[in-house]
């Protein structure tokens, strides 16, 4: 993720919200203020505010129902970079391929939200910093050893959007000793264990640490 950022830009007004309390509109109220970049380059993440829907929950399905693929529902809580205090209000934005490994070219308006593709979606933490996502587990690329994976993006009130590491899968033998070692851990460790529930569906959590090696944090 790669791309150059601009001190100024147009953002959503965010304010924490409750899972109970009735989801916010995001364009109630939109302003222009300086938000500080961290992270470093972040190619295409601004795709994150194409197609954001008018009302944020912190859960979310991604996949249709007659999505091809293995279900997958992964789950955690975001906290503040103390990894104690829960984070409201938090915007998670997530992409990925389908089961063929492939991000099934979305019809956004800019280039980059086409090149995430239709399997997006987007979250606000509650009160107690939860987010969930049912989607379909993803596919590597197409002839390739990429791991499966799904991408993440934060963005923060005040912050610019930035990206932690992937969600991966401690199963997925292309999830090799050298790709572990190469991982930076932004956000905290991104390899999910995924388990089967009495559905059949892949089960996972994963907990993220707001800034916990994102630099200039």
């Amino acid at each position: 993720m790669r791309n150059y950022l601009l001190p100024v830009v147009t953002i959503l007004a965010l304010s924490p919200a409750a899972c109970q309390e009735k989801p916010v509109a995001p364009e109630a109220a939109v302003t222009t203020v300086a938000e500080r970049p961290v992270g470093g380059p972040c190619e295409c993440c601004e795709a994150w505010r194409e197609g954001l829907p008018g009302q944020l929950s912190w859960q979310t399905t991604i996949a249709p129902a007659d999505e091809p693929g293995e279900s997958l529902e992964v789950s955690g809580v975001l906290f503040q970079k103390d990894g104690k205090t829960p984070a409201a209000g938090v915007i998670l934005y997530v992409y990925h391929t389908d089961n063929e490994g492939r991000y099934s070219r979305g019809t956004g308006a800019t280039e980059c939200a086409r090149r995430h593709g239709r399997l997006r979606g987007w979250m606000k933490t509650d009160a107690n910093g939860r987010y969930r996502f049912r989607t379909i587990r993803p596919a590597s690329y197409p002839n390739s050893t990429a791991e499966q994976h799904i991408h993440p993006i934060i963005k923060e009130p005040g912050l610019k959007e930035y990206w932690i590491d992937e969600f991966t899968f401690d199963d997925d033998p292309l999830l090799t000793s050298k790709v572990r070692k190469r991982m930076q851990n932004r956000g905290g460790s991104g390899i999910l264990k995924p388990g089967r529930n009495a559905e059949g569906v892949w089960v996972a959590e994963r907990n993220i640490v707001l800034g916990e090696n994102v630099p200039g944090y």
